[in-house]
């Protein structure tokens, strides 16, 4: 039982939560696209003389930001490193204090070496990314108060 046990576990979580989450993900945005569809129909068939352009663009979600993308980097990079950090310095302490079998440490320091990797490269592509996109992130937010100034 505990063999079965043992492969259905990483199998479950290698091979179908991965699955399940990215069908989830995908079903909500063709909810939310039908929910729109459905409402530019209604607004057309009760005034057909409406601009539909100008509809579309007030119910269709708003685009991030540059800043906004770099600023998730930034929290994503921080908490994974951190996650990680926090993992190796318990396998320390475990590993200090003993009683733990050498496998389930060793795993425990492969978990956070991935998790601080990970955090050290979003780290990394928010600092390359804020040089190489400075002049965009300007221009993007000198036309977002030029647009906010016209509304």
């Amino acid at each position: 039982m505990e063999r079965i046990f043992a492969l259905l576990v990483p199998l479950g979580c290698g091979c179908v939560l991965p699955i399940v989450a990215i069908w989830l993900i995908i079903r909500e945005k063709m909810n939310e696209t039908n929910q729109r569809t459905q409402i530019v129909l209604a607004a057309i068939e009760k005034n057909p003389e409406m601009d539909v352009e100008e509809l579309i663009k007030k119910i269709s979600p708003k685009k991030k930001l540059l800043k906004e993308k770099l600023l998730s980097c930034l929290f994503s990079g921080s908490i994974t490193a951190l996650l990680g950090t926090g993992l190796i310095i318990l396998g320390f302490c475990l590993d200090y204090r003993g009683g733990m079998q050498s496998g389930k440490l060793i795993m425990t320091y492969f978990a956070g070496g991935i998790l601080l990797a990970v955090g050290i490269a979003f780290l990394a592509h928010y600092h390359v990314s804020k040089k190489m996109l400075a002049k965009e992130i300007e221009a993007e937010e000198k036309q977002l108060i030029v647009q906010t100034g016209k509304e």
